[in-house]
């Protein structure tokens, strides 16, 4: 059955100038030992990495650094790509065989290598505009997902104040600079047997949001 890649290019909003380069983006080396995507999907790998970290700096230009990194690894793991991939429903538009020249089940693990190697694919036929555009519309869900991390990290640090202590956590303002157009909120959060964890956002509730990130990262 011949494969028609011109509805995953309407799934994904892209249309290849060179088909071919889309075509090995989807080859898995059980169907050619040597034009395959192996190589693609290593380049693919790096340019999401690129993309989804330069927009999480966007959007928590706040964050710590390992809170950032908690955040990148739930974007980029292969469950991740993998649940992209089912999205996309790219199983359809993949070339395996194995030695009997039978078509096989394609694994979870091909998906996700697969999806990873199509965005190295976009990268090398459009540049890092589109594959850029192409990667935060796929990812948008996710990348939302993101947030309800942060949200709920107040949350957490609540439940775990009431469980130990019988007592909320204390937030306190250290202070609100800035013009105000643009503040800077400073705010510390603590518990019964802590000092105050600060840290900062644009507003006060992402300074305390913040705060209590900062806090369970060091209780733990």
């Amino acid at each position: 059955m011949k494969i028609n890649y011109q509805i995953l290019e309407k799934k994904i909003e892209v249309k290849f100038k060179n088909i071919n380069l889309l075509i090995k983006s989807l080859t898995h080396k059980s169907f050619d030992s040597k034009d395959n995507n192996e190589k693609i999907e290593f380049l693919g790998d790096r340019v999401l990495g690129l993309v989804l970290a330069k927009k999480l700096l966007e959007i928590y230009p706040d964050d710590k650094e390992g809170t950032l990194d908690k955040k990148f690894a739930s974007l980029v793991n292969k469950k991740t790509c993998l649940e992209i991939a089912k999205n996309i429903n790219l199983d359809k538009f993949i070339l395996t065989f194995n030695s009997n020249n039978k078509k096989i089940k394609i694994e979870d693990k091909i998906l996700a290598d697969s999806c990873e190697a199509l965005i190295g694919a976009i990268y090398l036929d459009k540049g890092f505009s589109i594959v850029e555009k192409v990667i935060l519309n796929l990812w948008k869900k996710n990348i939302k997902k993101s947030e309800v991390m942060q949200i709920d990290a107040k949350t957490k640090l609540q439940e775990l104040a009431l469980k130990n202590f019988k007592k909320l956590p204390i937030y306190k303002l250290i202070s609100s600079t800035g013009p105000r157009h643009k503040p800077l909120f400073k705010v510390g959060v603590k518990l019964p047997n802590t000092k105050y964890f600060i840290s900062s956002g644009k507003s006060k509730k992402d300074a305390e949001q913040n705060a209590a990130i900062e806090c369970l990262e060091n209780i733990k």
